[in-house]
This record gives C-alpha cells, structure tokens and sequence, in this order.
C-alpha cells in the first residue's frame, strides 16, 4: 500500500459481539477534521481527456481509398514473380533480377514468388500506387521484401481468399541510404486492405515500418518480429482488419520524436491478438479506441517478473480514450497505462497484472464499460480518480483503488521509503493527545506514487466492488462520494483499512459497504446521509450483516467473502441521528447513524 502521511482512526460507534450476544456501545466523537473540497480547476473536477482533442472520427481518420480494395485486373498492370527473376511487359516497372521496382501511379496485379528479392516502389512524390496481392511469396535475406522508398500513398490489397507473405532473412544490408530495418519498410502513406490474409516474418528486424500513416481496414495479417511488430513514426490506424502479433518488442508502437502530435494510435473496429516481450500497445502522443476485439499478454503476462523493458498492456505517453471494444489483458506491468489521463466510457475488460489495472499519471475517469480485474498489485491508481458509471470488480493485493500524486512506481515489491509508525492505537492515545480511537503516525516520507495530499477520489455513479489485500479506497488527499454502490472487502490482517484518507473523506449519496480490518479503521470524516461504522472481534468469512431501520425495513444484507472486524454501511435510506439494528451472524444490536 502506499505511505500515508495522515491516518486517523474514526468510529462513528463502536460495538463489540461476546458469545452470548452481549453488547458494549463506545461512542467515538469526531477528531474535527474539516471536509476540504478541491478548489482546482475552479472547483470542477479535472478533464480526464487532458488537453487531448478526442474528436477524432473514421470520417477523419480513414479516406474513401483506405477501405476500396476493388480493381480492374483488365486495367492493372501484371507482375508475374518467377522465383529469381519476374516477368512484366509495362515500362513502369523496373527487374533487375530479383528486385522489381515500380515507378509510375496505377493498379498492379502481383503473383508468384521471390526466393531472394525484394519489392521496391519508386514513383513520383504525388503518385497513388495499389499494389494487389494475388497469392505473393516475397523472401528478402538481407533487406525489406517491401520496401516503399517514394510515392504519396502505397495501398496494397490482398486479393479475396489469397494467402501472401513477406518476410527477412535475419539480417539488414544497407541498399541506400535509408536504415531499413523491416521485413516490410515505407518512408509514405501505407493502406493495407482487401479480404485475403498475408504473414510477415522479420527474425532480426520490425515486422512492418512505416515512416508516415499505417493504416489497415481489411484483411488477415499474421507478423512475427524480433523487434516491433508495427512501427509508425505518424500513426498506427486500424478498423475491420484482422491482426496477431507476436513482437520481441512493442506489438504496435507508434512514436513521432519531431511533431508531439503525432506518433498516435487509432483503432475503431477489427482484432488484434497480441504478445509482445514488451508493450502490447504503445502511443506516444495519444490513444484512441472507438471499439474492437484484443488479446494482449504483455512481457510474459501477470505471473512474469518485469525486468528494464517496459511490459505494459496498452500504454500511452499521453492521453488515452477507450470508448468500446472488448478486451482481454495479461501483462507483466500496468494493463493499461497513461504518463497524462486515460477516460473510460464503454468496453468490456478482463484484465490480470504485476501491477496496476489501470493507472494514470494524471486523471482515471471512468464512466462506462464492464472491467474485470481478477489480479493486481492496485486495481485503479492516479492522482485523480474519478468514477461516474460502469460495472467494475477487481482484486488486488493492495490498495483497491489509489488516489495518490507522483509517477509510478508501484508494484514489484512496493518500492516506497518510511515506515509506518503509528502512536496511537483502538482506545488508546498518541501523540496528538490522545484522541478516541488512536493517534496520528508517526512515519517517514512516502515513496515515488505517494505521500502527498494531492490525490482526489471522487464517486458519483456506478457499480463497484474492491477485493483489496490492502486498503480498500486510499485517498492520499480527499474522497468524495456522492452516487453509485460501492462495496469493499479488505482482510482483518496487517496495516490495512477499509477506508484511508488524508484530508477528508466525504459521503453526501449512494451506497457504501465496506468491511475490514479494526487497527487503523477510518470512517467518512462528514456526510450528508446517515453512517453506521462499528467494530467487532473479528469475524470469519461469509458472516451475514444485516442492517434494518425502526420499523424493521431491511436496509442492507451483505456476506463478506474475507474475514473482517470492521463493518461502514452508508445508504440514500439512512438518516443522521436516527436508530438502526444490526446483526452480525447471530449477534445483533441497535446503533445510531452519525
């Protein structure tokens, strides 16, 4: 869990269970913590889409000629490829044994196979060039079996049922004075469409490298690479394609070091089933996904020790959007990862991590979408947290859900300095004179993700349910809640809580649920609606709580799946000052709502 600068140990009513059901009520009073809203911002919660203009549509990402793979075989010109040599009757194209050089705009019809040459394209710096695979072998030992030098745009169309490939020898010998380093290489604009399938081989190189726009909008697509699978110094767009990738490095990895708008990827439909040694996905500027199917296992997936190479699920440098898609997620490092703000408003995830399931330097917001998340070092981690909607469940060994400032370092042992000393403990005083319940600690500065009182958690909607080995919601600055249903299940061992702020911990709507651990517990600081938080001896899994208002209505009924000693309820039907009875397994009692 992450160092906590200020924990305060709040029990709006303390109520212990004997054997024969006897009952000991301990009024707690508030320690005067004040509520501190966020004035950042001007008062409005940060935009989770950073500074990123997300409008981006297919309209705009994808031209007309991106998704036309028809053609004229009576209008194209034919490239018949024999082995060593090929055989073309049109003055645009260039053989000089093995290697077949097109110089001029139009359709070409390839076929056949080179055992050891190469595809060149050479036009003029206007010229639209399609390239139609009609079953297409081309093995390049020591170079790029594609290799786009010049043109303005180079679509290539795999015919319908054809099977295609390209591949590398291993190695790259210099041909001019380009770096080739791909099994297919463009400097220009590269499309690939149609509806036949085509695997590229690159055993010591990139699989496909495009200088300028990759885009794909048809067709199956197999590449197996020592490096990156896809490489795009302008972007990588993808919709109605078909891709696996198994990558040395990144799967796709878009990255522009001249233009910070550029180096971004833009998926709005298709599959992708990646394995990378490295990052499934990664973008430098921003990440856009309308929708889609992906398979990612990153750096040998969640059981995997991450080493120096990043091995992150989907990672952005800066923004990300996922608006739909279906995803499934196995990485060794954060599953998906932003150095600015990622937004959620729709999807279905299973995701299981080394590290975080979501993680954000700046803003998480999360308004939509199914996200599983079966195991985690921290199930959502930023700065600012902000959920509004969706169905989340997730599971971690730590911090549940982390509000915290700085830039991550969590996971893989939990690299954070100081030691939590704490001065005071249930009923007994600390260093701040003795206040109800336990002191203040004591214990030295956080680590890189924490220690600050910088982070925000704020609730308005949504489904959400936090298995946490450490706390449940830790805010390292402020918690609001004000809407949705929140359960959390903490363990009743170790320096843990259910609840854990610095500076205020607000409830003013919804419904809250949570169970844990007695030794550092933290109730909501203020509310609007009536809270129950009592502590018991500890209580095994699976142990019924049920909390009935005064005339008998069932307000809550709740089965732990850990063992707990802690029980928080809040509800829109419970009233500040007003009687509650709850029992506990056979135990019951009444309790007044703070």
């Amino acid at each position: 869990m992450k160092k906590r600068m200020l924990v305060s140990l709040l029990l709006c009513a303390s109520f212990l269970f004997c054997a024969c059901g006897k009952q000991e009520e301990i009024d707690v009073s508030s320690d005067g913590t004040e509520t501190v809203v966020s004035e950042e911002n001007g008062g409005e919660t940060a935009s989770a889409a950073g500074s990123t203009d997300f409008s981006k549509t297919d309209e705009e990402m994808f031209t007309d000629r991106d998704g036309r793979d028809s053609y004229e075989e009576e209008e194209s010109v034919r490239i018949r490829l024999n082995g060593d040599t090929a055989v073309c009757d049109s003055p645009s194209v260039q053989i000089s044994g093995s290697v077949v050089t097109i110089t001029g705009e139009g359709t070409y019809l390839l076929s056949g196979s080179l055992t050891d040459g190469r595809i060149v394209v050479n036009a003029g710096k206007k010229d639209k060039l399609q390239l139609v695979f009609d079953g297409v072998s081309v093995h390049s030992e020591t170079s790029a079996a594609l290799y786009i030098l010049e043109a303005d745009k180079v679509f290539v169309t795999l015919a319908n049922g054809t099977e295609n490939a390209l591949s590398n020898g291993g190695s790259f010998a210099a041909v001019d004075d380009n770096n080739i380093d791909g099994a297919v290489f463009s400097k220009e604009d590269l499309t690939f469409n149609g509806s036949g399938s085509l695997t590229v081989t690159s055993p010591g190189g990139h699989g496909i490298v495009c200088k300028d726009d990759l885009v794909f909008t048809g067709g199956t697509y197999t590449v197996h690479a020592a490096s990156h699978g896809l490489q795009a110094n302008d972007s990588v767009r993808l919709t109605g394609a078909s891709l696996t990738v198994e990558a040395g490095k990144d799967g796709v990895h878009a990255e522009n070091k001249d233009d910070e708008t550029l180096g971004f990827v833009y998926i709005s439909g298709g599959r992708l089933d990646i394995t990378a040694a490295g990052d499934g996905i990664s973008a430098e500027a921003y990440l856009q996904i309308e929708g889609g199917a992906f398979s990612i296992v990153a750096g040998g997936g969640s059981g995997s020790k991450q080493g120096d190479t990043s091995c992150k699920g989907m990672k952005v440098t800066g923004d990300m959007l996922i608006n739909n898609g279906t995803f499934s997620i196995d990485s060794a490092d954060d599953a998906v990862h932003a150095d600015g703000c990622i937004t959620v408003k729709g999807g279905d995830f299973t995701i299981s991590t080394g590290d975080d399931g979501f993680h954000a330097d700046d803003t998480l917001s999360v308004a939509g979408g199914t996200i599983r998340i079966e195991k985690s070092y921290e199930g959502l981690e930023a700065l600012h947290v902000e959920i509004s909607g969706g169905d989340i469940r997730l599971t971690a060994t730590d911090d549940g859900i982390n509000a915290a400032g700085g830039t991550d370092s969590s996971g893989f042992g939990g690299n954070f300095g100081g030691n939590d000393q704490f001065g005071g403990r249930p009923g007994g005083g600390g260093p701040d004179g003795g206040r109800p319940g336990g002191g203040r600690p004591g214990g030295g500065p956080g680590g890189n993700f924490g220690g600050n009182s910088d982070g925000t958690i704020v609730i308005s909607g949504g489904t959400i349910y936090v298995k946490a080995s450490g706390d449940g919601i830790d805010a390292n600055g402020t918690l609001e809640i004000s809407g949705g249903h929140i359960t959390v299940c903490g363990p009743t061992q170790g320096d843990t809580a259910t609840l854990d702020y610095d500076v205020s911990g607000v409830i003013t709507g919804g419904t809250f649920i949570g169970t844990g651990a007695a030794g550092m517990a933290q109730t909501f600081s203020d509310s609007a609606q009536g809270v129950l938080a009592v502590r018991m001896g500890n209580q095994s899994a699976g142990t019924q709580i049920v909390v009935k208002d005064s005339s008998g209505k069932e307000i809550v009924s709740y089965a732990p799946e850990l063992p707990f000693a802690v029980v928080i309820v809040s509800t829109p039907e419970m009233v500040k000052g007003e009687t509650y009875s709850i029992t506990v397994g056979s135990s019951s009692g009444e309790i007044q709502a703070s």
